[in-house]
């Protein structure tokens, strides 16, 4: 039963993501803090974007290119699976890393609407618990969820420094 639940909670939370709905079906806040923007919650790529107190985000986009195996993964398997995405907005790692892994959406045509990006203050909660429930140490995480189920999970930098290529050996897994 407990399974069921979950696996509901996450399909809903998926849904209420996409990039095409209203951001009134987002849901975070902003959590006080000194040195900068501080999100908590459940936001997605247009807030990040859209905010001058995330500039970080569209100048590390600039640089770099998506890992053509990756794009080729992603390609051929974007109806098997989706991503919950977990990462901070005052962390060093997650604002190198978010571009990153746009970029390889951007290339792959992958569809925003299958990507939950969750926020977390410095303490690494969110909103909902689920930074409990995925076991979320550290920031970014990136979790690769077929059939509402992990298959994989590559946290801050990965095995080998390039997280758009490990996402997609885990992605290139998939039946």
């Amino acid at each position: 039963m407990r399974n069921i639940f979950s696996v509901t909670f996450i399909l809903v939370l998926l849904s209420c993501t996409s990039l095409h709905r209203t951001t009134s079906k987002i849901k975070y806040r902003i959590v006080p803090d000194e040195k900068t923007k501080v999100l908590k919650g459940v936001i997605n790529r247009s807030i990040i974007e859209s905010d001058t107190a995330f500039a970080w985000f569209k100048e590390n986009m600039k640089w770099g290119q998506a890992d053509s195996s990756a794009i080729t993964s992603f390609q051929k398997n974007k109806d098997k699976f989706t991503l919950l995405v977990f990462g901070g907005t005052w962390c060093h790692d997650t604002q190198n890393l978010w571009p990153i892994f746009y970029r390889l959406i951007d290339k792959s045509g992958y569809p925003e609407k299958n990507i939950t990006l969750i926020a977390v203050d410095r303490k690494k909660k969110t909103l909902y618990k689920l930074s409990k429930k995925y076991r979320i140490t550290n920031v970014p995480t990136f979790i690769v969820l077929a059939k509402g189920k992990e298959v994989g999970r590559v946290v801050e930098y990965g095995k080998y420094s390039a997280i758009d290529k490990e996402i997609g050996e885990i992605v290139s897994t998939l039946k």
